[in-house]
């Protein structure tokens, strides 16, 4: 929402102690903009040391629910769960860097610990566990575009070996093929110049969302 120059400066001329109250009653009503604020004005914790925490409690939480014979279902749910608290953690720091690696943190251990699981399942039930997964593979690599070139390669390893984890999964690789996504950008740490207009032609077309299932040949490409 964009505000015009008259009430901005209506604003700027209200009491001080008008402002505060009515910011404090802002406030109340979206915490995301108050945990912000209390971290850039209160907190003596850096953004590095709150990702951190939060990769600590990603590892912690993927090993408890990695115990239990838990469905794709579950997983999933498990998954975007960890996922809401880093974007909360981005929301809070502004935390560029930690969305990526935080990401990638989650999907490899969840990977490494269940991916067999995973295949003791029939492809219709992990079916929308798999497209979370590659949904989540293809905002890695926009997101890795939209940071400085020197800090591509920090994640190069990591992009590697959660394409292997990948193409060790045959429901993974159905689904990526399916739906767009060359796992080759992982394994060769090749991000396409127009990758985020490539997902958006690909969301328009119905996939990566379930509403779309198959998909013609067109985006099979073989693993290198």
């Amino acid at each position: 929402m964009k505000f015009d120059k008259d009430f901005k400066k209506a604003i700027s001329h209200l009491p001080s102690d008008e402002k505060d109250k009515l910011i404090l009653r802002l406030l109340k009503k979206d915490l995301n903009l108050a945990n912000r604020l209390y971290f850039e004005l209160l907190d003596d914790r850096t953004a590095e040391d709150k990702r951190q925490v939060i990769e600590k409690r990603i590892l912690s939480r993927i090993e408890q629910f990695s115990k239990y014979d838990s469905t794709p279902g579950y997983l999933m749910m498990y998954i975007r769960d960890l996922s809401g608290e880093i974007t909360e953690h981005v929301k809070v720091t502004k935390d560029k860097y930690g969305e990526v690696s935080l990401n990638l943190l989650m999907l490899m251990h969840t990977l490494t610990l269940k991916n067999r699981d995973v295949l003791s399942y029939t492809h219709g039930k992990a079916r929308k566990f798999c497209l979370y997964i590659i949904a989540r593979a293809f905002k890695i690599l926009i997101l890795i575009q939209k940071l400085h070139e020197d800090l591509w390669m920090e994640f190069y390893d990591d992009l590697e070996k959660l394409g292997q984890l990948i193409s060790e999964n045959d429901y993974l690789m159905k689904t990526a093929i399916q739906n767009g996504f060359d796992v080759n950008w992982l394994i060769n740490k090749e991000i396409p110049e127009d990758v985020e207009q490539i997902h958006r032609d690909i969301r328009n077309q119905g996939y990566l969302s379930g509403s779309v299932y198959l998909r013609d040949a067109g985006y099979t490409r073989k693993i290198k």
